[in-house]
């Protein structure tokens, strides 16, 4: 999984202007992320079709401002540059909550 260095929306936009993303905001003090983390080389290799980038949110503290993060472990899904869909709160989320939401994308 792709690790995205520090950006904000307009670098973040551009990078993503071509194909499908899920961005994946987590933090390493976070216990909820360690719960799904292990699980994530799973649901890549189930979605292909997605790039997957790791987001830090610690690094990226205004980016995930800008896009209303503020729970994590979230997960955002972008289509040439737009956004088509988001899971994002501050609950647990199981590898097959994580599935539901790709596959309702």
């Amino acid at each position: 999984m792709e690790q995205l260095p520090t950006m904000n929306l307009e670098e973040l936009k551009t990078k993503l202007s071509e194909g499908k993303y899920m961005l994946f905001f987590t933090a390493g003090w976070c216990p909820d992320c360690a719960f799904i983390k292990p699980a994530m080389p799973e649901i890549e290799a189930e979605y292909p079709d997605y790039t997957f980038i790791t987001v830090d949110r610690d690094e990226n503290i205004d980016l995930a401002a800008d896009m209303a993060i503020f729970g994590i472990p979230s997960f955002v899904a972008f289509e040439n540059g737009e956004e088509i869909g988001r899971f994002v709160n501050k609950d647990r989320k199981t590898k097959k909550q994580v599935e539901e939401f790709i596959d309702s994308l």
